[in-house]
């Protein structure tokens, strides 16, 4: 009896990550993309973040998921970058090109036209393109406050969870993105 519990327990929590997580992918997937550029490496990471926090964090209280969550995904994207860096520092003394001996197929390595990501279907229209542009061109921190407090709807404490830094920095940071946004957005306002 006391083993059936226990099994049971185990399912539900199973089952509430597992919500959590479905709940959590597409927006994570969109800020990864909006900090990366790049589809391929936004999805890497996000499935690495998930991957470190359901090792380091599902016993915590299901409450404190969200902003730990986005928390594993900053430090994921950190990292990315630091790696990034590095490697362009590196390739930056190799020779420009490809190696002759290359036997990479180039119309293979094209992406896929008709391969349309889910928020893309959303902001197809020239407003969309517009907010899209208009994020991509915030800094980091900018960004990443801006969609955790608005789009995720995180209150400014959880937001400074996520961000590893205080409720003032989410605040100036927050602020700071929406007088950017306001700034490039003005002609598509009514």
């Amino acid at each position: 009896m006391e083993w059936t519990r226990a099994a049971d327990q185990v399912a539900a929590k199973r089952q509430q990550l597992d919500a959590f997580l479905k709940q959590v992918e597409r927006r994570a997937l969109r800020m990864a993309e909006l900090a990366t550029q790049s589809r391929d490496d936004a999805l890497d990471i996000v499935q690495d973040a998930m991957l470190v926090f359901v090792r380091n964090y599902q016993d915590k209280p299901s409450n404190d998921w969200v902003p730990l969550f986005y928390r594993v995904l900053d430090s994921r994207l950190t990292d990315y970058h630091r790696r990034h860096q590095v490697r362009s520092r590196w390739l930056a003394w190799l020779p420009v090109g490809r190696d002759q001996d290359d036997d990479g197929d180039a119309l293979a390595e094209l992406p896929d036209p008709a391969d349309v990501a889910p928020w893309q279907r959303i902001a197809d229209g020239e407003t969309g393109q517009a907010l899209d542009s208009a994020l991509k061109a915030l800094p980091g921190r900018q960004r990443q406050a801006f969609l955790l407090r608005v789009w995720e709807g995180l209150d400014v404490a959880d937001t400074a969870r996520a961000m590893g830094c205080g409720e003032g920095s989410v605040k100036t940071h927050l602020s700071r993105a929406m007088a950017a946004l306001r700034t490039r957005l003005e002609a598509y306002h009514g």
